[in-house]
């Protein structure tokens, strides 16, 4: 007899993913002989992997004291969930940008199932390792009590403290924090993803080294130095740091070519003065910087076609082989000047061929993509205040974009260390620049400001004078509410998204069983009801969402079926109903109408339905809305 399948919080269903469960069942389909009584059998893994197994106790890599347990942090899943913030939203109804208010590691896990290999670009600009600057202290067991702790939540809070070199931990505390994020980083990246990470000198050959872990060596695609700053200072002790790094990886070999938009200036240098029909084009020396005796390869004679002599460079070789010159002559490609009276041979470049743009640099200099001090211009002229110290300007985000391109549809750009909010702005930014449709995704913490505190006065005045929690996120959700403002004030004739959805990470909306050995009577009653008190209907059904793997913009449709509020939420994909009161004589007519609605909606995928547990009057009831559903094909029927 079909029946109603209860969710809790043992339900894998109530859970984000679960990533071991995950790589068990991957393992099992490869190697299913590896697996005794649903244990994994090393030995006999080995032995089927053979040779490619590494036993050496020596091996190179990066290790600390806590990369096991970092890596622990990365696998345990979160029982947690994003409530829903409407009112601190801009077009909470249209837009499908989100402000996420949490811990980014909580918040990470709880997006796996629904944005998994679905976002272009990650950028991070994540705390230096100075010694000031917070370090976010994990617990594997239980990081959402951690979390909660951490903003105040619960009593016996913890304090948010710094990662002082007199810890003895300065550098495996950083890494430890930064492990696991990445690690599930890289899973919400699309095959042909790119993760951007700034950081400084501190850390940067340790960021490098645990990227190429998580990513392979094989997708490093450059340590680009920033110039975040042109002038010089003559108060540091040794060398003064003009730049900082931002290491980029790419998640697989799907990205085989990277290219970056040809800026109108480059144009430039483009003409034609042989008329060319191919069009515009500008040359590039064929003399190779190598000598003859370094590329004996590369020196044979070339014929200059206007007076038929040979010419050989003296002491160079050519930048090419011989078929690739061959190639040149024949396609018309040498440039001997006007005349034909130039020494040697110059390479023609067709602008036709290289709109697709020029191969990116490594070093990123200021004039293209601003320092810290444009970056905290741009802040104070929203604020009319420096709230945030050294941000980065939205140019540096800006051409990192250009080198994950808006091809398909809406691309999804995420930033977990949202910080002053650059990366949504400048999402906002380039699409209102290129027509794009780009969406953001950005995860703060609600990091206490203190109006005691020197470095963080001026923001936590600010943040008091708006009448708001003293925190970062209150000031990362301001900063893009005024951004939003000011490029619509610009920008009149551009229509795009500049909205955002608020949500904050909180516990979950399903209560865990809560027991009483002393009075068993009240504690049955205290359980009966499975949602925790004075959640909203909306809260639930975005848990939904997160936890049945659905994008938190997905359309929401609201119908009253015989006096109930149903949801139907992707276009059917899931039809919730948490009302109250469903006796016998509901219980047909709500089927029913269920049932005529699912035939209009038409849904591509299997519709799964959803009733709140309490809300049936008794047991016959929920048999009998389980019997109707069946028996018009909606078998997936759940209970909270």
């Amino acid at each position: 007899m079909p029946g109603i399948k209860k969710l809790d919080l043992n339900d894998p269903d109530t859970k984000s993913v679960d990533i071991v469960a995950g790589n068990i069942d991957a393992l099992k389909a490869l190697f299913p002989d590896a697996f005794t009584e649903g244990k994994i059998d090393f030995e006999v893994l080995k032995g089927l992997l053979g040779t490619a197994v590494d036993e050496r106790d020596e091996k190179y890599g990066l290790n600390w004291h806590g990369k096991r347990r970092a890596r622990q942090i990365a696998l345990t899943p979160s029982a947690g969930t994003l409530l829903p913030c409407p009112d601190e939203s801009v077009d909470w109804d249209t837009t499908q940008n989100l402000m996420i208010e949490g811990d980014n590691l909580e918040v990470l896990k709880l997006l796996q199932k629904s944005y998994a290999a679905k976002v272009k670009m990650i950028y991070i600009d994540p705390p230096y390792n100075t010694g000031k600057d917070f370090v976010y202290p994990d617990d594997y067991r239980d990081s959402m009590n951690n979390y909660l702790q951490l903003t105040g939540q619960l009593e016996g809070g913890r304090k948010i403290g710094s990662n002082t070199d007199a810890s003895g931990r300065f550098h495996t505390d950083w890494l430890s924090m930064m492990y696991p994020r990445l690690r599930l980083a890289r899973t919400l990246l699309r095959s042909d993803g790119l993760i951007f990470v700034s950081v400084d000198d501190s850390e940067a050959a340790s960021l490098k080294q645990i990227m190429s872990e998580i990513f392979g060596e094989e997708n490093f695609l450059a340590a680009i130095a920033w110039e975040k700053r042109y002038t010089r200072s003559n108060n540091a002790k040794r060398f003064y740091s003009l730049k900082d790094t931002i290491i980029v990886f790419r998640k697989s070999e799907s990205v085989s070519v990277l290219r970056e938009a040809r800026t109108d200036k480059s144009k430039d240098i483009y003409s034609n003065p042989d008329d060319d029909e191919r069009g515009d084009w500008t040359s590039s020396s064929y003399v190779n910087p190598a000598t003859k005796a370094q590329r004996p390869n590369l020196v044979y004679p070339v014929q200059n076609p206007f007076n038929k002599k040979m010419v050989d460079h003296p002491t160079h070789a050519w930048k090419y082989g011989i078929s690739e010159h061959q190639r040149h002559v024949q396609e018309d490609r040498l440039w001997w000047g006007q005349k034909g009276d130039a020494k040697f041979p110059r390479l023609k470049n067709f602008l036709e061929e290289m709109q697709d743009g020029v191969v990116p640099i490594d070093l990123w200099d200021y004039k293209t993509t601003g320092t810290t001090d444009e970056g905290g211009a741009e802040v104070k002229s929203l604020f009319g205040e420096a709230v945030f110290d050294n941000p980065k300007p939205t140019k540096l985000v800006q051409r990192m974009l250009g080198l994950a391109p808006n091809s398909q549809g809406r691309e999804i750009i995420i930033d977990f260390f949202a910080g002053s909010g650059t990366t949504g702005h400048a999402v906002m930014k380039q699409n209102a620049a290129d027509e794009g449709n780009r969406r953001y995704i950005l995860v703060q913490l609600p990091e206490p400001l203190g109006l005691e505190s020197k470095e963080q006065k001026v923001a936590a005045e600010f943040c008091k004078k708006l009448g708001r929690p003293r925190t970062i996120a209150e000031l990362t959700k301001e900063r893009l509410r005024r951004a939003a403002a000011e490029l619509r004030s610009e920008n009149p004739m551009f229509v795009g998204d500049i909205g955002f959805r608020v949500f904050k990470l909180a516990s979950s909306n399903i209560r865990a069983w809560e027991s009483d050995a002393a009075d068993l009577e009240s504690s049955l009653l205290k359980n009966a009801e499975h949602l925790v008190q004075g959640r909203t209907e909306q809260d639930v059904l975005y848990e939904l969402l997160l936890k049945l793997g659905l994008d938190l913009c997905v359309p929401i449709e609201v119908k009253t079926i015989a006096g109930k509020s149903v949801h139907s939420i992707g276009g059917g994909a899931l039809i919730v109903c948490l009302g109250d009161g469903l006796t016998k004589d509901v219980i047909e007519p709500l089927a029913s109408g269920i049932v005529t609605w699912r035939a209009t909606l038409a849904p591509a995928v299997d519709m799964r339905v959803v009733f709140k547990d309490s809300g049936f009057a008794d047991d016959i009831a929920k048999t009998n809305m389980a019997a109707i559903l069946s028996q018009n094909g909606i078998t997936d029927v759940r209970s909270l």
